[in-house]
């Protein structure tokens, strides 16, 4: 199950058929959907996480508590809709596009991909646009 939690103004306008997609995602990478929550937050509330939990003092737009067993999906992923907003601009996408590369990433990471070096950011990169190409098919 998926469930999108708010901790900011911002909400998604088309929660079900974003729900669809991440588990079209999942499915076709062989793993199945568990709990998945998505916390949307602002930067501060991010920011918080990041240094408690994974001692990085930076901003962030995604952090993945993954807690996969198996093929069986499940995490709690929080997103700065801030970052997402700022990012979106920077990279002169608009901020659906944006959001739901971040929304896979998330998922990504709990699959096992890594975005550490320059050759798993390449690989990272690829993968999300494979699954951003079935949000648009």
């Amino acid at each position: 199950m998926i469930q999108f939690n708010y901790e900011t103004a911002f909400k998604l306008e088309n929660e079900a058929a974003v729900q669809s997609w991440i588990i079209a995602c999942i499915k076709s990478y062989g793993f199945i959907e568990g709990e998945i929550s998505y916390i949307l937050c602002d930067d501060e509330y991010l920011h918080k996480l990041n240094v408690e939990f994974l001692k990085h003092d930076t901003f962030t737009d995604v952090i993945s508590f993954d807690y996969t067993l198996g093929k069986l999906i499940s995490a709690d992923i929080f997103i700065s809709v801030e970052r997402v907003q700022e990012n979106a601009q920077n990279f002169n996408q608009n901020i659906d596009n944006e959001l739901n590369r971040v929304l896979i990433h998330g998922i990504l990471h709990c699959l096992g991909f890594k975005d550490k070096s320059e050759e798993e950011k390449q690989k990272m990169r690829f993968e999300e646009d494979k699954c951003l190409s079935l949000l648009n098919s």
